[in-house]
């Protein structure tokens, strides 16, 4: 249902507010001001949001006095039906690159406000037409050691192969990211995925689909999965990294990782879109940076915070050379206008 709060919100935005014009800003009665000082962000929930309120979400409060409430789940579905229907539950949301792609493309995201992010404050690379990079992540191929304490696979073609590595096995419901899994599995070396075979990926996860015990959709259920279910998985390396500091007994494998930007956007025409801003310009500075990947190890994007790190800590993230070296990006403006029918043709495939 939804939630009340935020209907309180909208209206009062909406309707209430307005006494007079002076300067070309509107005038907000103190309490309609009062409850517009909330932010809703888009969460992965779990850890990730956890590590977020630590590092971003009390730190902004306290620097602003803007309240900061998280949302979950992250939905593309939810972005673009939010945009549709100009009703709004969270202000902000963060998409990896193809994901990305898809919503400028789709016109879903608000243009970035040049007077908020500042790139004497943001460092240019990091900014975006319609966002700014939050950091990097990688989804690799993770085993438990304890169930191949001699080594287990290392490559995602040894993922396919069921009988040198029996066990187990998980997969992230995620088109593309499955897609080009397979390819690699059969053979298509990590600088030739692109232009993507389509047909060939899907004979590919016609030979692995029967022994995937779940196709996974939350970030906190893999989790879940590796640490009670089953003997392998793909999955973001900082959930694994998490659970390691936990004790599971697992090991992460670069060799083919999927890697990517997290980018902080906002919905088209979403009213917070000012207060949005100035949350993505927090994030985006070197120490809120460096904080959250000490809580959680995702590669900063502020190549500043790094320097705030241990090398031991930035090892464990896809921002460290070497990770990088033995993995692939997606091709995100290849895949943006072809991402409607390979979600079409990935959901039909999933329910054979």
């Amino acid at each position: 249902m939804p939630n009340p709060q935020k209907i309180s919100r909208r209206n009062l935005m909406k309707g209430l507010c307005i006494s007079s014009l002076l300067g070309g800003e509107f005038l907000i009665a103190p309490s309609a001001r009062a409850q517009t000082r909330t932010l809703y962000v888009n969460s992965y929930g779990g850890v990730w949001e956890t590590s977020w309120r630590k590092a971003f979400f009390a730190p902004f409060t306290a620097r602003t006095g803007i309240e900061v409430k998280a949302v979950s789940p992250v939905s593309f579905a939810k972005l673009k039906a939010q945009v549709q229907k100009k009703h709004y539950d969270w202000d902000l949301t963060n998409l990896g690159d193809v994901e990305f792609a898809v919503g400028v493309h789709e016109n879903l995201l608000e243009k970035i406000d040049t007077s908020i992010i500042k790139k004497d404050q943001v460092p240019p690379h990091m900014i975006r037409d319609y966002g700014v990079v939050s950091y990097s992540l990688g989804t690799n191929l993770v085993y438990r050691k304890d169930k191949f304490p001699n080594g287990g696979p290392q490559s995602w073609s040894d993922f396919w192969n069921v009988k040198k590595y029996p066990g187990r096995r998980a997969l992230f419901d995620r088109s593309f990211t499955s897609l080009a899994f397979a390819l690699l599995a059969d053979g298509v070396p990590t600088d030739k995925l692109y232009p993507m075979d389509i047909d060939r990926a899907f004979r590919k996860l016609d030979e692995i689909k029967p022994h995937i015990k779940v196709w996974w959709t939350q970030a906190a259920q893999s989790q879940q999965l590796i640490r009670d279910e089953v003997d392998m998985i793909a999955m973001w390396s900082a959930r694994a990294v998490d659970l390691i500091e936990a004790n599971v007994p697992l090991e992460i494998v670069w060799n083919g990782a999927e890697l990517y930007d997290a980018t902080l956007c906002v919905p088209r025409g979403n009213p917070n879109a000012a207060m949005a801003w100035e949350f993505i310009s927090f994030v985006a500075q070197a120490e809120p940076q460096a904080n959250l990947a000490m809580l959680l190890p995702y590669g900063p994007a502020n190549p500043n915070a790094r320097a705030l790190m241990p090398e031991k800590r930035v090892r464990m993230t896809p921002a460290w050379p070497d990770n990088a070296k033995v993995a692939f990006s997606h091709d995100a403006a290849w895949l943006a206008p072809r991402m409607p029918a390979i979600r079409e043709r990935w959901t039909q495939w999933l329910a054979i």
